[in-house]
C-alpha cells in the first residue's frame, strides 16, 4: 500500500470533536501513516501534545501563530522548550508572519519580533520550524536569511514566488504543498511545484482548511492528502508512488523524531 505523511494539520480543531478517532482511522485507511498536528496558540499547543500522546499516528508541533502575536512571557518560553523535549514534538510551529489579516504596522512589528523569538527557541531546542507566510514574503525571507540561516524548516502552504522559493531552497528550507495546488486559480504554484527539487517538497492538508478538489468546500481531513500527491504527480510527470516515497523521505529528514511507520 502506498503510504503518505500529512505534515501539517490542525486536529485539535473543534470541528473534529465528534469524530476525531474516526477521522484518524480514515487517514490510516487511505495510507496516511503519520500526521503532524500543529499548535498555533499556547492552548492549542498543549492540546496537540496531549493528542499525540493519545493517538499513535499523531505527532505535534508547538508555537504561537502570527494572528495571535504577543510578547511571550518567560513562563511561556519555558513551556515551549519543555514541550520541545517531548518525543512526539517534532517542530516549533506554526510560526511566522501574516500581513493579509494584519495591516497595523505596530502589530506587524510585533509579529516579526515573535517570529525571531520563536526561531531562537527552535535553535535552543534543536528543532526545525514550520512557517506561516501570508503576503509577507519579503520580510519572511529577510528574517530567515538573517536569523534562520542555521535552522531548517518548511514554508507551509507555500504562496510566494518562484524567485523566493529558489532563495528558500538555497537556505535548505522546504515548501509545503496543500489543496490550493488543485484549485483552478492555483496561480503560480503549479509552475513552482514543477521546478521544485524533489528533496524540497512536502505534502500537507492544513486540515480542517483548504480541502483539495474533489473535496473542495468540505471540511478537510488528512486522508485527503492523497489528492495533493496526485496533483503533484500529474504536474511533474511522476507516479503517485514516487511522490509518496520522496515526500515521506523528506518529512523524515526534516523531522527526525518521526518514527518509521
Amino acid at each position: 500500500m502506498t503510504t503518505f505523511i500529512d505534515t501539517h494539520a490542525h486536529l485539535y480543531d473543534e470541528r473534529y470533536d465528534d469524530d476525531r478517532a474516526e477521522m484518524i482511522a480514515r487517514a490510516a485507511a487511505a495510507g496516511v501513516t503519520q500526521i503532524i498536528s500543529m499548535g498555533d496558540t499556547m492552548a492549542a499547543s498543549a492540546q496537540v501534545v496531549a493528542d499525540a500522546e493519545q493517538y499513535p499516528t499523531l505527532y505535534a508541533a508547538v508555537g504561537v501563530h502570527p494572528e495571535s502575536a504577543c510578547v511571550l512571557t518567560d513562563a511561556e518560553r519555558a513551556q515551549l522548550l519543555t514541550w520541545a523535549k517531548h518525543p512526539k514534538v517534532v517542530a516549533i510551529g506554526e510560526i511566522g508572519l501574516d500581513y493579509y489579516w494584519e495591516k497595523d504596522p505596530k502589530v506587524r512589528a510585533l509579529q516579526r519580533e515573535l517570529f525571531v523569538t520563536q526561531l531562537n527557541l527552535a535553535r535552543a531546542a534543536g528543532l526545525p520550524v514550520c512557517i506561516h507566510d501570508r503576503e509577507a514574503h519579503g520580510d519572511t525571507l529577510a528574517i530567515l536569511q538573517a536569523a534562520g540561516r542555521d535552522l531548517t524548516g518548511v514554508l507551509h502552504c507555500y504562496s510566494g514566488s518562484l524567485e523566493t522559493a529558489r532563495e528558500l531552497w538555497k537556505l535548505g528550507y522546504y515548501i509545503g504543498v496543500d489543496g490550493p495546488l488543485t484549485f483552478k486559480n492555483a496561480g503560480k504554484l503549479p509552475a513552482i511545484v514543477r521546478e521544485a527539487p524533489q528533496e524540497s517538497l512536502l505534502i500537507e492538508t492544513d486540515s480542517p482548511y483548504l480541502a483539495p478538489v474533489p473535496k473542495r468546500g468540505k471540511r478537510n481531513e488528512p486522508a485527503y492528502v492523497v489528492h495533493v500527491a496526485a496533483k503533484i504527480a500529474e504536474l511533474r510527470g511522476e507516479t503517485v508512488e514516487e511522490v509518496a516515497r520522496y515526500t515521506t523521505e523528506n518529512a523524515r529528514r526534516l523531522y527526525p523524531k518521526l518514527k518509521m511507520g
